[in-house]
């Protein structure tokens, strides 16, 4: 397939280490996410982390992205802007970061609940969006297909019944943060790339309460439900190696 390209064991190595920095944000952000808090500080620690690690941030600067970190609320599916915003009890928050090592990308996202336990349908959703992401994973392997992973999550997004967004979708990822291929979180019923050790990839089921329609907000960038229902979004960047997939995102 045209422009994947495959990854040696040093490239990837690297590309753990940014996955690494990735990871401690991520949990930074969602111990800071707390009733009250401001988004702009929370961007701001985000930012001191990647920094402090010796990394660089990928998203800050990306066509003109303004943070960091994207941080999405309730409705906000993806790419929602921190700004400065209060962060309230019972809202639900998806937080999508990434970070450069020596030119090797990582990149994840999480979605939390903000402010006690759950309401039963929030909690649902976050566990089927993070269930759709380890299926994705799991059927990422030497010989199989991105289509393969494409219905690992579809299927456990049908059986969950919930809406799953399909203008955005996963991508490859390596010397820049988005490469070939794109890796969709539902069947297409196309021939798709078959996967071999070194290739590496970012898989990011968006899921939904209501229907998975969306659209951009003014600021250009937030994804947004447009019948206001909560989304959930869960991504890991992964390299394919002989044995399987290596989680390249996680602590």
């Amino acid at each position: 397939m045209s422009g994947v390209t495959r990854k040696s064991a040093a490239e990837i190595a690297l590309m753990r280490r940014a996955g690494a920095v990735v990871a401690d944000v991520l949990a930074l952000v969602e111990e800071l996410a707390v009733p009250g808090a401001s988004s702009a500080e929370i961007a701001d620690a985000a930012e001191r982390k990647i920094l402090a690690a010796g990394a660089g941030s990928n998203f800050k600067g990306y066509h003109g992205f303004p943070s960091v970190i994207c941080l999405s609320i309730d409705s906000e599916v993806v790419h929602g802007i921190p700004g400065d915003r209060e962060i309230k009890a019972g809202a639900l928050v998806s937080v999508d970061a990434g970070a450069i090592i020596e030119g090797w990308h990582g990149d994840a996202a999480r979605s939390f609940y903000v402010g006690g336990e759950a309401p039963a349908e929030v909690a649902r959703l976050i566990r089927v969006t993070r269930e759709a992401l380890d299926a994705g994973i799991a059927a990422a392997r030497p010989g199989g297909t991105i289509e393969e992973i494409s219905a690992a999550i579809e299927d456990v997004g049908l059986a969950a019944g919930v809406g799953i967004v399909r203008p955005y979708v996963g991508h490859g990822i390596g010397r820049a943060m988005h490469e070939a291929p794109q890796v969709p979180n539902y069947r297409t019923g196309r021939k798709s790339l078959t996967l071999a050790p070194g290739h590496c990839l970012a898989i990011e089921p968006m899921f939904t309460l209501g229907s998975p329609e969306v659209g951009v907000m003014d600021d250009e960038w937030t994804v947004v439900k447009i019948d206001g229902s909560l989304a959930a979004h869960f991504e890991d960047s992964i390299a394919i190696t002989p044995e399987g997939a290596q989680i390249l995102t996680r602590p």
